[in-house]
């Protein structure tokens, strides 16, 4: 110890040699001169050093006895008698199996005090400390009393129950159309007949955008990323564009021979996909009507999403078929033919480059995962009923699909472990049509019983505080035109 006062204690009170008195130092072999200078280390001791021993003798003068319920010995008091030798590692034995098996794990011995004759950890009450302190694996007080320090956050609760349904005559059961779609504006859009309704999710005004006749009918419908334009599909194969502030048709384009069940947007350009089995890019801004076509699929197109950073194109066909596209390809550039029925359901990850997940058909019923970086298929899970619809919350890395034949569920998963979150029933019939609120909290959900439901599925973003607009409205059921 570095106590000067360990030195006279080393050579008077404990190191006897018991040399004889006619033998001298120097006759002891073999001659150490180690044990030579601690003999004489009180005849030579240097003010500056300390001297060390091999053998650790304790200096009681410094010692605090009354922390540990003891009195200090006599130096003339003989060493008291350890009758329990086999408690030498008793508290080791107790830490070690805390450490491995938890502070729970029952034993023969009953250590909720020491033995009598051991009051070396016998500490009062305002210096006692948890025994796991001194553990090696680093346990604390929260630990050793079963509280986790940093517990584990429960399963998020999802509300079984709609808050708000809209009632929606003449909203088609059919798989290959896509009818809903909810702008970055809170208005939503929906294809009723032949007319296009626009629902106002701040203030619920309900607004008829448009009517194309008795001998046409909507088939699509498809807001631009920002500003108040959207894109409607028609049984006749044709393209219309309105400006929903002004409820005014600003363009009509043509090109297809079918109908136009699908559409996707990217900045200005807008991809329509058609039951004529081909896909045409269109530059609202170019006087043509399209600027290519996109050849591939069998039958016809039902699905187009692209990616949050507007490089590819995927679509989805009634062929079975999952094709990627790029910016300038007129051919696909990937193709995937895993899936045994149609493709509607597509959705790109916003939290991973290059993650595509798709949805087949009733023959089919999977969700299969691909990574479009390395044109990898990553993982298929078979969801037993039809996928008509997939969307990714931009708040957490969770995505909801919509089912048909034969559930007619909704199921919000948790990626990548797809572990089931919640699974969500109210409609009769299919739920054929998804779309996600602007603030990512809130979906809507169609089907061909003629309602829209909402429900609020997933978190709002870590920076936003208050409840959006949506969540806040007040559960009823009300008509949208």
């Amino acid at each position: 110890m570095d106590d000067p006062t360990m030195a006279p204690q080393l050579t008077n009170h404990h190191l006897n040699l018991n040399v004889p008195p006619t033998m001298s130092l120097q006759s002891l072999t073999p001659p150490s001169h180690h044990i030579s200078r601690m003999i004489n280390s009180s005849h030579q001791q240097s003010p500056s050093r300390t001297i060390y021993s091999d053998r650790f003798i304790p200096s009681r003068s410094t010692s605090n006895f009354d922390l540990f319920n003891i009195s200090q010995p006599s130096p003339n008091s003989p060493a008291p008698v350890d009758t329990h030798k086999d408690d030498n590692s008793g508290t080791y034995t107790a830490l070690l199996r805390a450490a491995l098996f938890g502070p729970d794990t029952p034993d023969k011995k009953d250590l909720s005090g020491p033995p009598l004759g051991r009051n070396i950890f016998r500490f009062k009450s305002e210096t006692r400390r948890s025994m796991h302190s001194l553990s090696p694996f680093g346990f604390d007080d929260d630990v050793a009393s079963g509280v986790s320090q940093s517990p584990v956050k429960a399963p998020r609760k999802v509300p079984r129950s709609p808050y708000k349904i809209l009632d929606a005559p003449a909203l088609q059961d059919d798989f290959y159309l896509n009818l809903v779609d909810w702008s970055s504006h809170n208005v939503l859009a929906v294809g009723l007949g032949n007319c296009v309704y626009l629902w106002n999710a701040c203030s619920s005004k309900v607004t008829k955008l448009c009517d194309l006749g008795m001998d046409d009918s909507v088939c699509s419908v498809g807001w631009a990323q920002r500003g108040t334009h959207l894109a409607v599909g028609t049984s006749h194969g044709k393209l219309q564009i309105w400006d929903a502030s002004r409820c005014k048709r600003v363009r009509t384009m043509e090109g297809h021979r079918l109908r136009v069940g699908a559409l996707a947007w990217s900045s200005c350009l807008l991809s329509s996909g058609s039951r004529d089995k081909s896909i045409l890019q269109r530059d609202i801004r170019a006087p043509e009507d399209f600027v290519s076509k996109l050849s591939g699929h069998k039958s016809e197109v039902c699905g187009l999403k692209w990616s949050s950073d507007n490089r590819e194109l995927a679509s989805g066909g009634n062929d079975n078929r999952l094709f990627v596209w790029n910016q300038h390809s007129t051919q696909p550039v990937l193709k995937y033919c895993e899936h045994t029925a149609a493709v509607k359901a597509i959705a790109w990850s916003p939290h991973l480059h290059g993650l595509l997940a798709s949805g087949g058909g009733t023959a089919d019923r999977c969700i299969r995962f691909w990574n479009t970086t390395t044109n990898t298929h990553l993982s298929c899970m078979d969801t037993g009923s039809q996928v008509c619809n997939l969307v990714w919350s931009n708040n957490v890395n969770e995505l909801v699909s919509t089912h048909g034949y034969s559930q007619n569920q909704i199921i919000v998963w948790r990626y990548p472990t797809m572990s089931k979150l919640a699974t969500l029933t109210g409609h009769t019939y299919r739920v054929l049509y998804l779309a996600i609120s602007p603030d990512g909290q809130t979906i809507v959900t169609g089907a061909g019983d003629e309602t829209l439901r909402f429900w609020n599925v997933f978190p709002s973003p870590k920076s936003q505080n208050t409840d959006s607009e949506i969540g806040a409205s007040s559960f009823g059921r009300t008509t949208i035109r």
